[in-house]
């Protein structure tokens, strides 16, 4: 009798440890899976913030053209119709658009007299490093080039 005692206390002793390493491992399966959902809570909210920074962008590139055509158009103003009116509200218009623009993250590229940038132009003519000419302005949406800048390129030296 007293050996069956002996081997009951042996398997109690046996369970003891079992218990502790199975109370262990469910502790850290559960700081994993706490682990894991805080992760996916991060990454959901990475993935959302990014998606509302470019939410607008098709908007956006649906405006663009229109912004640019306004430019071009008061290139052609002559000398005598810079003071009209009417030019001065186009002024206007295009100032509204560029701040709508700016206000929605949107930059134009600078390009005149800079260093060829490959990542945010394209060269429509020439060969060198230095823009002479905007063929198309360029924009970025939050530093994303969202339409690249054609220009024309020449060798400084050629200058």
């Amino acid at each position: 009798m007293s050996e069956d005692k002996k081997t009951k206390n042996k398997k109690k002793e046996v369970k003891k440890p079992n218990q502790e390493d199975q109370l262990k491992e469910m502790e850290h399966n559960y700081k994993k899976a706490l682990a894991d959902y805080q992760n996916l809570v991060k990454r959901t909210a990475q993935e959302k913030a990014e998606y509302v920074k470019y939410a607008n962008e098709q908007l956006i590139m649906e405006f663009v053209p229109v912004y640019d055509n306004l430019k071009i158009s008061l290139e052609h103003i002559g000398e005598e119709d810079k003071e009209n009116p009417w030019v001065k509200g186009i002024e206007y218009v295009i100032k509204m658009f560029a701040d709508l623009l700016e206000s929605n993250g949107v930059k134009e590229i600078k390009t005149l007299g800079e260093k060829f940038d490959p990542h945010t132009m394209e060269a429509m003519q020439g060969q060198g490093d230095k823009v002479t000419k905007e063929v198309s302005a360029g924009y970025m949406l939050n530093d994303k080039v969202i339409k690249p800048a054609k220009v024309i390129v020449n060798d400084e030296s050629s200058n």
